[in-house]
């Protein structure tokens, strides 16, 4: 053997000695480990233990809130149910309490209908209603137009052919609009080949031409802009203003105010004594209410008196009532139509009409 591989030998041989001295030691001391299952149980379930103290806390906390969550949800639950039921006892009480609100209007529409008789005709929209009666007395005959307005747009008064100084049949105003109804309204005037409208005037809630004191008799009457009827003698623009028209035109005379019938001037008592008529009013519940009465012409021999046009305001239960042009003016269209016969044996171009709109 080389010296080399001696020398190699013995490194290696130290370098084993430790280890080969422990092996020894071992095997000299008859050492021996044993781990029993027994034991290896008693190890484990005291850890197990521990956990569950540590956790057991926590999860009563999580079965508390667990228990709470139900109990909130319960909660909620009758608290909608409730909410429920007292929607549906307000909206029960609200639908009673509306039904009781209308039921006295309802009386007085039927009173006041029933005045009228049976309607032969109605139109009905969101706009408004309108009833058509025909009106039957001992000297004259004619028709009656209740109308209740529902919406600004469903009324208006317009001018002939929408001009000052122009006239045309309150037909043709009535097709030219595309009205459901219309009725002659103010006087009028001719000069120089036109006919221009009587007094105060109102278009759109614009003065047609200008605003004219109230003389000899003569009134306004009109529309405001809460749907009401206004009218009377007014010596001052703003007193009109006041009142917020929005269209009305104007003529003579006053025949009944705030339920009470007023002395007719005598002028107007025989001039002409009988006539066709046509007259605007009102009830307490704001309805509206047109006569246009015929006759066979203005000689005063047929026709309504304004007494008469007076008894038949009061019958009907109407609050105020204003006379408008008369005798061949006389004009109610309904449903495209003339209802009435005017005295004239045809229309007569006007410079004012009253229109409806369903």
């Amino acid at each position: 053997m080389t010296a080399p591989v001696k020398r190699m030998n013995r490194t290696l041989l130290l370098a084993c000695a430790p280890f080969i001295g422990m092996m020894g030691w071992f095997m000299a001391a008859d050492f021996s480990l044993q781990i029993h299952l027994d034991d290896l149980g008693r190890i484990e379930r005291p850890r197990d233990s521990a956990i569950t103290e540590q956790t057991r806390p926590a999860a009563e906390r999580l079965d508390a809130a667990v228990a709470k969550a139900s109990a909130i949800s319960a909660s909620v639950k009758r608290v909608s149910e409730l909410y429920a039921k007292t929607n549906r006892d307000m909206q029960s009480m609200l639908s009673t309490a509306k039904a009781q609100v209308g039921r006295p209007a309802a009386i007085y529409d039927r009173r006041i209908t029933s005045r009228l008789g049976t309607p032969k005709d109605t139109v009905q929209s969101d706009k408004l209603r309108a009833q058509l009666f025909a009106v039957r007395a001992q000297h004259f005959s004619g028709y009656a137009l209740k109308v209740k307005l529902k919406s600004a747009d469903a009324m208006k008064l317009v001018l002939g052919k929408d001009k000052l100084g122009g006239a045309e049949t309150t037909q043709a105003a009535v097709k030219r609009y595309g009205a459901i109804a219309g009725v002659n309204a103010g006087g009028f005037a001719d000069a120089r080949g036109k006919r221009y409208p009587l007094g105060t005037t109102i278009v759109d809630g614009q003065y047609a031409n200008g605003f004219e004191a109230s003389h000899s008799d003569l009134f306004f009457v009109g529309i405001n802009k809460n749907l009401k009827l206004i009218g009377g003698k007014f010596t001052r623009k703003e007193q009109l203003d006041k009142l917020q028209p929005m269209y009305g035109a104007s003529f003579v005379p006053i025949l009944r105010k705030n339920g009470v019938n007023q002395a007719i001037p005598p002028k107007w008592q025989t001039s002409p004594a009988r006539a066709p008529r046509t007259v605007i009013a009102n009830y307490k519940d704001d309805q509206l209410l047109f006569l246009v009465i015929d006759g066979r012409d203005e000689s005063g021999s047929s026709g309504a008196t304004l007494k008469e046009i007076q008894m038949l305001l009061e019958r009907y239960g109407t609050v105020d009532g204003y006379n408008l042009d008369g005798g061949g003016s006389s004009t109610l269209v309904f449903k495209g139509r003339v209802i009435n016969h005017p005295s004239d044996g045809r229309q007569r171009p006007l410079a004012t009409h009253f229109l409806l709109f369903s």
